[in-house]
């Protein structure tokens, strides 16, 4: 097979869209020859990767409109309209290119969102868009406790996707797409309403062998005191908050929460700790590197994830790699993640219903420590049963060849 990948982001060694794309091309290579469109801003490092470990049959193609080499991690502004002007940029190149190769599959990788269009769509070529997330939103009850800052941020994001879902390319990239697929069913409805007509629900998220092996290294921590965390940059939509309120409420005797991560929500969310009484039992880690940030949760019990509104969610993989339990909302990415073996699912109707949820989810862990062994066990099986990028790579290869035999693709 001669396959196409657009994936705006990717690097080696990055975690997040980065490694959606740098994983997503290496195993798209196990089975085709590859040509992947990206941005010259990894250029260096992919290089420097494939001079140690050479893939011949990989071939990358950097482009950046305007020369507009950012770092956009962390950050939004100029971001939409790079991301827009090179996947136009893309399309022109992706069009020279298959006049020369004649490519037999085209893939938009990243970034994994629905509501901007893959311009790639429009070669007379089979495409396949996706995964990609992002019509994930929280109930709107849990606007009334974010901070003003996090209240803009959702009524622009909302304006953004609104937007976006009418632009007439994003219908377009729906409706020519052999196959979408959808990290959520929020999205995989959105995507039906674009006018798609196979649509599959297919996490992005993944773990190499290495990794798989690596996490499942760390022993089980003493039983008390018992340690619940929560990881991820503190923004209002991560729920942490929401962290914080559960764990005054459930009163675990001998317990500590540990938060891992720094975001603008930080100082909100150590003043709440103080008025919930429990600035003594919370310790705030700030931002650590990877390598400091799973060994912390090695040394946890539980992990702690409400968040509100995200397509992916790698640590709760990473956490069930480790072998702990996860209590996550029936929300989103973590929600396809977790199952009623490796984890709790906590409806969230309403923030004081998701904070009793969660409260009685760390009561009923704390108390069993067996219930948390058998499902940090089930954790790790599931892990290495769907999440292992070897594994992902096979299905999706499944699908091409299926596409090209043209078998029905079941949507």
């Amino acid at each position: 097979m001669k396959i196409l990948l657009s994936a705006f982001a990717c690097e080696p060694g990055s975690g997040s869209e980065e490694g959606v794309g740098w994983n997503t091309v290496l195993q798209t290579a196990k089975y085709g020859e590859v040509w992947v469109l990206t941005r010259t801003f990894y250029r260096s490092a992919i290089e420097a990767e494939l001079s140690r470990n050479p893939v011949p049959n990989l071939h990358f193609v950097y482009i950046e409109p305007l020369n507009w080499s950012e770092d956009f991690r962390g950050r939004q502004g100029g971001l939409q309209l790079h991301y827009y002007l090179w996947q136009i940029l893309a399309y022109f190149k992706a069009r020279s290119l298959h006049r020369q190769i004649g490519f037999d599959i085209v893939r938009h990788v990243t970034y994994v969102k629905h509501w901007s269009p893959s311009f790639l769509a429009l070669l007379p070529v089979p495409f396949i868009w996706g995964p990609v997330g992002g019509a994930e939103s929280a109930p709107k009850s849990f606007w009334e406790e974010y901070s003003r800052r996090g209240k803009v941020y959702e009524t622009l994001r909302n304006l953004a996707q609104g937007l976006g879902e009418r632009d007439p390319f994003t219908g377009l990239t729906a409706k020519r797409s052999t196959l979408a697929l959808a990290t959520t069913e929020e999205t995989a409805q959105r995507l039906r309403w674009l006018g798609a007509k196979r649509v599959q629900v297919f996490s992005q998220v993944g773990l190499s062998k290495e990794e798989i092996a690596n996490l499942g290294q760390y022993p089980v921590p003493a039983e008390s005191p018992v340690r619940f965390i929560s990881v991820g940059r503190l923004l209002h939509w991560k729920g942490v908050h929401l962290s914080l309120r559960a764990f005054a409420l459930a009163k675990i005797e001998l317990s500590e929460l540990w938060v891992v991560g720094n975001g603008p929500e930080r100082q909100r969310l150590q003043a709440l700790a103080g008025e919930l009484g429990i600035a003594d039992k919370v310790r705030f880690w700030g931002a650590l590197s990877r390598s400091e940030t799973l060994q912390k949760m090695g040394e946890c019990h539980v992990l702690l994830h409400p968040s509100l509104h995200e397509s992916g969610g790698f640590v709760c993989s990473e956490m069930m790699a480790v072998g702990r339990p996860v209590i996550s909302l029936d929300l989103g990415g973590p929600a396809t993640q977790i199952t009623e073996q490796t984890g709790i699912k906590v409806p969230a109707p309403d923030p004081d219903r998701a904070v009793l949820g969660l409260a009685e989810a760390m009561i009923r862990l704390a108390g069993d420590p067996e219930l948390r062994q058998r499902m940090g066990e089930a954790g790790q099986k599931r892990v290495r049963e769907v999440f292992d990028w070897d594994v992902k790579g096979q299905l999706f290869a499944q699908l091409c060849q299926d596409i090209l035999a043209g078998k029905s693709v079941s949507g």
